[in-house]
């Protein structure tokens, strides 16, 4: 297996391309990269920044330099013994546009459309006028307020001869049944005689290609006699008048889609969407055509030899995330000779492992990001925290309260469609047995509800009807929840309910006699002979995975504020901090189940860079003294405080109640963001980095009032609200502050700043040196203090980069540790190491190291071996008190740690070690103790190897 030594992940667009990226293989291989880790290749939306809305599964897409682009990247990487990793999106597809082929041919044809199993379309829906339809909800106001005002029309495309439904740059295509009355409609002989060609024409497959033929006809007409004679045939659908108003209206009920409001989305669309996005339809991956469908392009690109491995995006969306790994791996195998590279994005809630009978080599590494994020946190400011937040804020204390209201109000308000079609799979089941038949749907779907809500997790993963014991630890936890607040008249119906998910062979439901598989009618997937039961396992499945990403990550985290640093994909804001011991755990774990498995600690989805995280992670320490700086600077910045409205407000005390602009939880997080991302050289007369870092922090702001759901959203912004909030921002950051607010916050930063940078340092080396393949986001190789996307997918000055890539130990840039070169030189020392010595920290054991002494709780230490091979690595943690004020190095005085020192395995003890970060050469005593004032003089971490090992 061609298994990477370390990643580099690159976001791909029209600003970024593959040739773009070709012109800095020469930096990626000096940096010690040995792959590129690419965001999706296949062809988008045009225009899309991120690649996940793929519109065409068959093609590479243009817009970053199609193929023949891609091949070359492929070239040059080679020729630097290099490779790449494609992340592949199966499942779901870009449906807002008109450029996907697969979803026209769906609106055009209905569900006799060659892809209408393609995707997960609920065609026997239980409103009648949605039945046999696709719903639209693309409308950006009623749809009767959209046609009455002309804003929707009949139109014809002269290049493919095809009548479409037009709205603003929108393309839904008419049925060709309905083309003889159209063209019949001018009165004229010529367009009659074509009518003809259509006359009779019905949806079955067998008369698509008649009708392709007639379209074509009618193209050709077109072509030789000009648009002209379409112009009176269009007229008579306009819009503009009543009775042609009408008629187009009737003609829209005709087709094979429903043109909707877009709020409509949330409680009436019949087809799954990735988690709540009405651009995004989910995608039948499970179907074996729409698998090979799906991959065909990278299953070649792998076989030739430009893709190396994978990255799969969202697996729990999938039905089958088990059998479509296993599918993915053979026929990986299958197309070479070396075993594929394969890892999933896949989020684990603490405790819950990888599957292991998942064929895969691991996560994208959102595990690892929580891990060595929590271990940057002091225990100890946990509550003193989450008591300021509450008594600031008036919410509650506990993220846990925050995650359970927000699940509610996603089922609600923004997957309500979703929870009624799992309903409906789960109310057929109890109609087809005479025990269960009196089980109303608003009984089931009261029951779901409270399951859902309660479900610690993404999901479940059946197998063969029945969840596993693993799947049953978190089943548990949510049945116990749901039984706390249902009535106990719906217990029995919960029974039920808990055997038909899996919970039980002997009540699970089976086949009804002689039913065909429901694959169109209720998304059940192949091979389950229509197994209802399997059905709403899946329904379950793919309900609860999005209500958790919504709610927690996207909700959730933007609500609640004890720490900011705490609130990340992948992360539980309610578990603080990791102890040394657990940290320790978790890699053991991998390294003995995934050692190839991703590490991640920046990916183009955080919400803060991976160095805002490290810096706030410091006010864990000094837990009081942030509380009282909040407050302080809440009264200083009253005055610039506005109503809901958003207009100022003359005068205002501590006022703590909801009725102002942004309110005490917003402002309390906005603090937060400031003090996190603020650049480490940024000055507060500099009025125009000052007024840069403001768009920044607004653009981030907006978001965050937005994915909170309180006084704002997406679905009902609340425009007024969200200047006020913005001319908050702006005044308290206005030049003449520079003197007052600027200086304060300024002047806080500088105090955590090297004690941050410390942090980000610890960070750096265990991400390169734990079990695992490190994974380095683009231009993360420097400082990185950006928010949420759009702000971490800003281009990249790989120039610079290179400009500063030295053979020198980091130790050396450690004075000028502002400007970030110290973190790329250590990446670049590390991934030099990995490179010389590829066994020692991949293949190698993995050893906890204890501590002993006066500040033992300040390091972490362990051990790579390798055969003869040793690699020690120490680092300082939790050392915001042990930074002395007569330094401004982010290190620690190394005659303040005393006695501290590392417990090294005798086969170390008195051998001379070098550090491979700095020119330092501590030696372990023959009492096998290494001490901190030796191993730490240099800088705040330390690689230790054997003498011997080249380090240039």
């Amino acid at each position: 297996m061609t298994v990477p030594r370390s990643t580099l992940r690159l976001q791909f667009h029209r600003g970024f391309t593959f040739d773009d990226a070709a012109r800095h293989v020469d930096y990626f291989a000096a940096l010690g990269i040995s792959h590129v880790y690419a965001s999706p290749v296949t062809t988008a939306e045009p225009g899309s920044m991120h690649g996940y809305d793929t519109v065409d599964y068959t093609q590479v897409n243009a817009e970053c330099g199609g193929e023949a682009s891609l091949r070359r990247l492929a070239d040059k990487l080679r020729a630097h013994g290099m490779g790449l990793i494609a992340d592949i999106v199966p499942n779901h597809m870009g449906v807002g546009g008109s450029s996907n082929a697969w979803w026209l041919d769906i609106l055009e044809w209905g569900r006799h459309s060659a892809y209408a199993r393609h995707f997960d379309v609920d065609w026997h829906s239980p409103d009648p006028a949605l039945r046999g339809k696709v719903l639209v909800p693309t409308l950006g106001a009623p749809y009767g307020d959209e046609l009455a005002a002309g804003r929707i029309a009949l139109r014809f495309s002269a290049d493919s001869g095809r009548f479409h439904i037009g709205y603003g740059p929108h393309v839904f295509p008419v049925c060709p049944t309905d083309y003889a009355s159209i063209l019949q409609s001018a009165d004229r002989a010529d367009l009659s005689a074509l009518a003809e060609r259509f006359q009779g024409l019905t949806t079955q497959p067998a008369d698509q290609p008649r009708a392709a033929e007639a379209r074509e006809m009618l193209r050709e007409f077109v072509a030789r006699n000009g648009t002209s004679a379409l112009e009176f045939v269009l007229q008579t659908y306009a819009p503009e008048e009543p009775v042609t108003r009408d008629r187009l209206h009737r003609l829209i009920e005709r087709q094979h889609f429903r043109l909707a409001w877009w709020r409509t989305a949330s409680d009436e669309v019949n087809w799954r969407r990735f988690f709540d996005i009405s651009t995004l339809a989910g995608v039948r991956a499970e179907r074996p055509e729409v698998f090979d469908a799906v991959h065909a392009l990278v299953f070649r690109l792998y076989q030739e030899g430009v893709v190396d491995g994978l990255r799969i995006d969202h697996v729990d969306g999938l039905a089958e995330p088990r059998e479509y790994c296993q599918r993915v791996r053979q026929r990986l195998t299958e197309l070479r000779d070396t075993a594929p590279y394969v890892v999933v994005e896949k989020i684990l809630g603490r405790g819950e492992r990888l599957r292991d009978d998942w064929p895969v080599d691991g996560t994208t590494g959102y595990d690892f990001m929580n891990d060595v994020g929590a271990l940057l946190h002091d225990p100890a400011g946990a509550e003193p925290l989450a008591q300021t937040w509450a008594e600031l804020t008036g919410r509650s204390p506990r993220f846990a309260d925050e995650a359970l209201a927000a699940r509610r109000k996603i089922l609600v308000e923004n997957l309500s469609a979703e929870l009624d079609r799992a309903a409906r799979a789960l109310h057929r089941i109890a109609r087809d047995s005479l025990s269960t038949r009196d089980f109303t749907f608003t009984t089931l779907r009261r029951v779901l509800t409270e399951l859902v809500v309660h479900f610690p997790v993404y999901r479940i993963y059946p197998q063969n009807g029945l969840r596993s014991a693993a799947d049953n630890v978190y089943f548990e936890q949510a049945l116990a929840g749901a039984k706390e607040t249902l009535p106990r008249a719906d217990h029995v119906a919960l029974d039920r309910v808990n055997a038909w998910l899996g919970g039980s062979a002997e009540e699970a439901p089976a086949a009804r006699p002689g039913a065909q598989p429901q694959q169109g009618q209720n998304g059940g997937p192949p091979g389950h002979s229509g197994s209802a039961g399997r059905t709403a396992q899946i329904l379950f499945s793919q309900l609860t995975a999005p209500v958790a990403a919504k709610a927690v990550e996207d909700t959730a985290c933007y609500r609640y504020g004890r720490l900011l640093s705490r609130n990340e994909v992948g992360a539980d804001p309610g578990e603080f901090a990791l102890s040394v011991d657990e940290f320790h755990a978790a890699n053991l774990e991998r390294s003995q189940r995934f050692p190839h498995a991703m590490l991640a600690t920046a990916t183009h989805d955080h919400k803060r860079g991976e160095d805002v995280r490290a810096r706030l992670a410091v006010l864990s320490e000094i837990a009081h003294d942030w509380g009282s700086t909040l407050r302080a600077w809440s009264t200083l910045n009253a005055p610039h405080r506005r109503a809901l409205d958003g207009t100022p407000i003359s005068s205002v005390g501590q006022d703590m109640s909801y009725d102002w602009a942004p309110g005490p939880a917003a402002e309390a997080m906005l603090y937060q963001t400031l003090v996190g991302c603020w650049p480490p050289d940024l000055r507060p007369d500099d009025e125009a980095g000052i007024k840069a870092l403001a768009e920044r922090v607004a653009q981030w702001q907006l978001k965050a009032l937005r994915e909170a759901k309180l006084q704002t959203g997406w679905l009902a912004p609340d425009e007024g609200y969200e200047a006020g909030c913005r001319d908050f921002l702006f005044d308290i950051l206005a030049p003449q502050r520079r003197d007052g607010f600027l200086a304060e916050l300024s002047g806080f930063v500088a105090r955590i700043g090297r004690a941050g940078a410390l942090n980000s340092l610890q960070q750096t080396v265990l991400r390169l040196a734990s079990p695992g393949i490190p994974d380095l986001y683009q231009g993360t190789e420097l400082w990185d203090f950006s928010l949420v996307d759009p702000d971490n997918r800003r281009p990249v000055d790989f120039a610079k980069r290179e400009g500063w890539l030295a053979q020198t130990p980091p130790s050396e840039f450690l004075p000028g540790w502002r400007d970030g070169r110290v973190k790329l030189a250590v990446v670049q020392r590390v991934l030099a190491l990995r490179a010389h010595l590829p066994e020692l920290l991949s293949q190698s054991a993995y050893l906890p190291l204890a501590v002993r002494g006066a500040h033992a709780s300040h390091v972490i230490a362990f051990a790579r071996r390798h055969g003869n091979a040793w690699a020690v690595v120490v680092a300082s943690r939790l050392a915001a008190g042990l930074l002395g004020e007569d330094s401004d190095l982010p290190l620690v005085d190394p005659a303040k740690w005393e006695d501290t020192a590392v417990e090294v395995p005798s086969d170390l003890s008195a051998r001379a070690l070098f550090d491979w970060l700095s020119p330092a050469a501590p030696k372990a005593g023959e009492n096998g103790l290494l001490y901190l004032r030796d191993a730490l003089a240099a800088m705040p971490i330390a690689l230790l190897v054997e003498d011997g090992v080249p380090r240039s």
